[in-house]
């Protein structure tokens, strides 16, 4: 279990390190174990167009399988308003501002 938790805190470090590589903002990381079983951490990042959001997911994706942890998914390329990188213990949330703004992920998991 313990083991489990450290591999989790060095894939959030590979994640913030490979997202502030493409220049994202406002890199907020969420403690949400125990309050849900989907992952372990959300890193949440703004990028300031679509191109940049998008930019940012592909670059963790394609580090993370280069790096042998394949995303499990990857939704929301199209629109790339806010592109969701599912790592497993880590999900990554990268949205451009307003979206940002609009939902409050830091908000409703901090509750």
């Amino acid at each position: 279990m313990e083991n489990t938790r450290l591999q989790a805190e060095q894939l959030r470090q590979f994640v913030i390190d490979k997202a502030d590589d493409m220049k994202a903002r406002d890199i907020d990381v969420l403690d949400v174990k125990g309050k849900t079983d989907v992952a372990d951490f959300m890193v949440i990042c703004s990028g300031n167009s679509k191109t940049h959001v998008r930019s940012i997911a592909e670059h963790v994706a394609t580090e993370a399988k280069h790096a042998g942890i394949p995303p499990l998914g990857i939704e929301g390329g199209e629109q790339s308003e806010w592109v969701l990188v599912d790592l497993g213990d880590v999900v990554l949330h990268v949205m451009q501002e307003s979206i940002r703004d609009f939902y409050q992920l830091e908000k409703l998991w901090s509750q």
